[in-house]
């Protein structure tokens, strides 16, 4: 049974990662907001430092997702990479979204490596900083729809096809492309390829101006003629092992971006706090909802919301670091807590009136970051969907 409390031995990780979101993160946050597609250089130096931390095998925060281990873990429980990697995004995601998503060798892309490659290509790959390409133009939540194909040429794949809306598109060293062997055959038949930058063929288009996180990149990417070697294909080559491999990548992300939502939110409802104690606004937890201040009594609502967001999401990490199948639990903590981070941002906001609306405060800033984390990893309503289908045991074909 998984225990509410933190980890001790995840203490002096955590504190790190709380130091440096509130040394760092926040007050660095309203500057590249305003300079959007500048990478903040603060970064640099704290990328070093998390790299040492990774070396040691706990983890400690960041995008970049953990490799799940093959056995039981032997009797007992474990808290393992998943659960240290799920707090400390929480704690850096206090202090700034879009600079969690802008750490070097953290992307998005990084989490599907460790899902899928295999132990070589995890030793090619595994120091790089990569970004995940899966949506197009034509193609957002259903991944299954890709249309970039991947055709085999001797001992490459050529690559063809466009992607949209990749997190860190231009910064990173390479891209996870999510492309179809054979269109003919559906789902089955997709796989990702780890791209590296430099690689002929592969254009970034344009950077998208965007509502929020813009201390991140979000990049457009076109593949024409894109010569890749072909054990660049991650995992398993075989049509019939597709993609039910390439998708267990989401069970490693779906997670973390529930982490990043419950991070985002604390520090609304932190900072709300503040701001209604000022106010002379008094939140007494032993006192029912309706005999208080009707701004305590909203604010209360929002931090049980929050908490069970939190708790959705150390139990899906929790259960991928002790070999539990977790594909049901992350898809439930990833609509929790992208639903829930959107509407207590915007709450603050409400209840804080003009402070919360004005940028001398980063209520706002906060509540524009807080909608990405409802859409991308798989929208509200594709989480939804596949939560009703897991609980109901019907297959993607029988519940649309």
């Amino acid at each position: 049974m998984i225990n509410l409390e933190v980890p001790k031995k995840f203490g002096a990780l955590l504190n790190q990662a709380h130091q440096a979101a509130a040394e760092i993160f926040r007050p660095n946050s309203r500057k590249y907001d305003r300079a959007e597609h500048t990478y903040p250089k603060e970064l640099d130096i704290f990328a070093a430092l998390l790299d040492g931390v990774n070396a040691s095998g706990e983890g400690g925060g960041g995008a970049s997702g953990v490799r799940r281990s093959s056995g039981s873990g032997g009797p007992g429980i474990r808290n393992g990479a998943n659960m240290s990697t799920v707090l400390g995004t929480i704690e850096l995601c206090w202090g700034d979204l879009g600079f969690l998503l802008s750490m070097p060798r953290q992307g998005l892309g990084n989490a599907a490596i460790a899902s899928v490659a295999n132990d070589s290509q995890l030793a090619r790959f595994g120091k790089l900083w990569a970004s995940m390409a899966i949506t197009e133009p034509d193609c957002g939540s259903d991944s299954a729809a890709i249309t970039t194909t991947a055709v085999k040429d001797g001992d490459h794949y050529v690559i063809n096809g466009e992607k949209i809306f990749v997190t860190a598109g231009e910064r990173s060293d390479a891209v996870v492309v999510w492309a179809t062997l054979d269109k003919s055959l559906g789902r089955a038949a997709i796989k990702s390829f780890v791209v590296e930058k430099g690689t002929p063929g592969m254009e970034v288009v344009r950077l998208e101006n965007k509502l929020g996180i813009r201390a991140s990149d979000t990049a457009v990417i076109r593949f024409t003629d894109c010569h890749v070697p072909a054990e660049n294909l991650l995992g398993d080559p075989s049509i019939n092992k597709g993609f039910a491999g390439v998708m267990q990548t989401f069970d490693n992300t779906r997670p973390l971006v529930a982490a990043m939502a419950v991070g985002l939110a604390w520090a609304a409802l932190e900072e709300t706090q503040r701001l209604l104690t000022e106010a002379g606004i008094e939140i007494d937890y032993d006192k029912p909802a309706n005999s208080q201040h009707a701004a305590a009594a909203a604010y209360i609502a929002a931090e049980a919301d929050w908490e069970a967001a939190k708790l959705l999401t150390l139990r899906a990490a929790w259960m991928a670091d002790n070999s539990k199948p977790n594909s049901l639990e992350a898809s439930e903590a990833k609509a929790k807590a992208g639903r829930v981070a959107t509407e207590i941002t915007l709450r603050c906001v409400e209840l804080c009136g003009s402070l919360g609306y004005s940028e001398n405060n980063l209520l706002e800033k906060w509540a524009r970051d807080s909608k990405i984390l409802d859409i991308f990893e798989g929208t509200q309503q594709i989480q939804q969907l596949i939560v009703a289908r897991r609980l109901l045991g019907k297959s993607s074909g029988e519940l649309k």
